[in-house]
């Protein structure tokens, strides 16, 4: 059973109207390396890996999407007192005059979000060692962010999110470690 408490995961507090940074964020958001193409590769693949990991992907995938929640909130905050001016200011014109203030799938060029973003080989290693580079792309990316924003308080999310990247790949890690202990085990046999 999924519960949905309806709080972010962490607090997510904007220093001011800042629709360039915005910009930057919405990679997270629709992105190849982003919480939604995150999330759903790990929903998808976990029909396809052993049991003894299914949870795994089944938790870090719905995180993802607590992740998602956050990117959204920070974007809207950034965006919310925007004007058209200073959207155009921070190239979102393109941005605004097709979604207005609201948030889209897409990538911090303006590129919508596709599902050619999301890995499924069905061989449980190969996709588990996909799912480490997701996560270390993603860390990447928000240590990118940091470096490129001025906002303490975004900062200190964009830090917890960062983390938060680096145990998921701790995690996929270790499953890849059982699943070849497991394997290791059969050969034996």
């Amino acid at each position: 059973m999924w519960i949905y408490e309806k709080k972010l995961q962490y607090p997510v507090r904007v220093s001011s109207c800042n629709p360039s940074l915005a910009k930057f964020l919405i990679e997270q958001y629709g992105g190849a390396d982003g919480e939604l193409a995150a999330a759903l590769r790990y929903l998808n693949q976990r029909y396809t890996i052993p049991n003894k990991v299914i949870g795994l992907l089944t938790d870090i995938g719905t995180e993802e999407f607590a992740h998602l929640e956050m990117i959204a909130t920070m974007v809207y905050k950034l965006t919310k007192d925007a004007t058209p001016d200073q959207m155009k200011a921070a190239g979102l014109s393109d941005h605004y005059a097709n979604h207005d203030g609201a948030l889209f799938y897409q990538n911090a060029s303006g590129v919508p979000w596709t599902a050619a973003y999301i890995a499924a080989k069905g061989d449980p290693i190969a996709d588990l060692y996909e799912d480490i580079a997701a996560e270390e792309k993603a860390r990447a990316t928000y240590q990118w962010l940091i470096n490129l924003s001025d906002d303490p308080a975004i900062n200190d999310s964009l830090r917890f999110l960062r983390e938060r990247e680096i145990i998921h790949a701790q995690r996929f890690r270790e499953a890849v470690e059982i699943l070849k202990d497991d394997q290791n085990q059969k050969k034996v046999f």
